[in-house]
């Protein structure tokens, strides 16, 4: 009996009957696990790169793979989790088959080497990276409703083999993220005015506190409040000679102004004026509409602070504001959303108007389509004030009709909170001018003497 059998079993083992066999296996089964880890890595970019209208069509499919995408998407984060799981797993099998390949081609004492280590870790790495992870998402990306589609069958299997783990996982990450929020101390706007009214001193000016309140409260409205209505814009139609374009030009003063056919609810560009003074000399024949700028749509419910951003970036000073339904709702420029940081702006061709007048004791009358942002800032209340009356409304008159439930007519009044409105002046589709009595406890009158 051969007293040390290991080195026999060793040597058996590298026969080349035996050991062809096993790496033409073995290989198989790397490229197999290299495969579908590019399928996964591939979904995590599908998956979650879908639209909102894709998820729409997919969830009213009557296609089974397309339900399936739906049915995964509902639950993203365990979705996320499953490829995850999948992916390292896959990964780690795929590196461990790897070096034992290795081991067996060049033999066990070889895999000492600096060499076969370098290349272990540089080959392995590089093959993961390029065909299991970068290739797959690329294609991913560009076809991601496709991949989604075909892949779903086989990640819905594994949803379900490692849902243990998965949910085992969400649920660690759940407390690890209450705990997290229970140490962390976030603060409303509310709150935040009120630190300030309490750091401030009598060396802040009331135009500094406005700047800052401003600024405070810039990521909390939307371009609805700060926009020009639609009644007040002005534009001009594709159809005007370019005499008559000039004309309008001089009597209006604006440096850009937008540009319709037919209706205002079909813009086709911004003129820039600037552009139209190397052809100021032209004859009313001119075609000015290649001068046209592209307009830039947003939706109304849209922020400032994401808007001011939009502006940075795209290198434009105005933007068309639509409803869900594509039509026209009012402009916002530039200047607008500045104002609400630094307060109004006014140029030398502006015309001065004040939206309200103070006529006594804590007594105004405003403009009725002042914005509700602005009569906030007035009365130095909360943006927030009148958010359970005001519904969809954005100016004092909305909010009047929401109160009243209908269009008051002149003398009418009606309270909320510490005001009363009183209509004086309407016709038959507007409020036009409101008095407003602001109510003023004893304290709050003290600290104002």
């Amino acid at each position: 009996m051969d007293p040390d059998p290991l080195p026999n079993l060793f040597l058996l083992a590298l026969e080349p009957s035996i050991s062809v066999s096993s790496i033409a296996l073995i290989s198989f089964i790397l490229v197999a696990l290299l495969f579908l880890s590019a399928v996964l890595a591939g979904s995590e970019v599908a998956f979650f790169s879908l639209n909102a209208d894709q998820r729409i069509s997919l969830r009213e499919s009557e296609l089974g793979s397309e339900k399936k995408v739906s049915q995964l998407l509902d639950k993203p984060q365990q979705l996320l989790a499953t490829l995850l799981i999948a992916i390292n797993f896959i990964n780690i099998i795929f590196i461990t088959l790897a070096n034992y390949l290795t081991s067996m081609v060049l033999g066990q004492q070889s895999m000492e080497t600096l060499l076969v280590t370098l290349f272990l870790l540089f080959g392995v790495t590089f093959i993961i990276t390029f065909f299991g992870e970068l290739i797959p998402k690329v294609w991913a990306q560009q076809n991601n409703l496709n991949f989604a589609r075909y892949s779903a069958p086989l990640i819905s299997f594994l949803n379900f083999v490692f849902a243990p783990l998965s949910k085992a996982l969400l649920g660690i990450s759940g407390l690890i993220e209450k705990r997290v929020k229970k140490k962390s101390y976030t603060l409303t706007s509310q709150e935040l005015n009120q630190a300030l009214e309490i750091t401030t001193d009598e060396n802040t000016s009331d135009r500094e506190k406005d700047i800052l309140r401003g600024i405070l409260n810039f990521g909390n409205i939307s371009v609805k409040s700060v926009m020009q209505a639609r009644r007040d814009i002005v534009a001009f139609d594709t159809s005007m000679n370019f005499h008559e374009l000039m004309d309008l030009i001089n009597k209006n003063g604006y440096s850009r102004v937008p540009v319709y056919n037919e209706t205002i609810d079909k813009i086709e560009g911004i003129l820039y004026i600037k552009d139209l003074l190397k052809h100021i000399d032209q004859d009313e024949k001119f075609d000015w509409l290649p001068l046209l700028h592209s307009p830039f749509f947003v939706p109304e419910n849209k922020k400032i602070d994401d808007l001011l951003y939009d502006f940075q970036e795209k290198r434009v000073h105005m933007a068309v504001i639509v409803n869900e339904y594509g039509e026209t709702e009012g402009l916002v420029t530039m200047e607008d959303i500045i104002e609400e940081i630094v307060g109004e702006i006014n140029d030398e061709f502006d015309e001065v108007e004040a939206d309200y007048k103070k006529i006594g004791d804590n007594i105004y009358v405003f403009e009725a389509k002042t914005s509700l942002n602005d009569f906030c800032r007035v009365f130095e209340i909360e943006a927030s004030y009148f958010e359970k009356a005001k519904g969809e409304s954005e100016t004092l008159a909305g909010l009047i009709i929401e109160l009243f439930g209908r269009i008051p007519s002149a003398g009418e009044e009606i309270e909320f909170e510490d005001f009363t409105f009183k209509v004086q002046s309407v016709d038959t589709r507007r409020i036009k001018k409101v008095r407003v009595t602001q109510r003023v406890s004893a304290d709050q009158d003290d600290s104002q003497n």
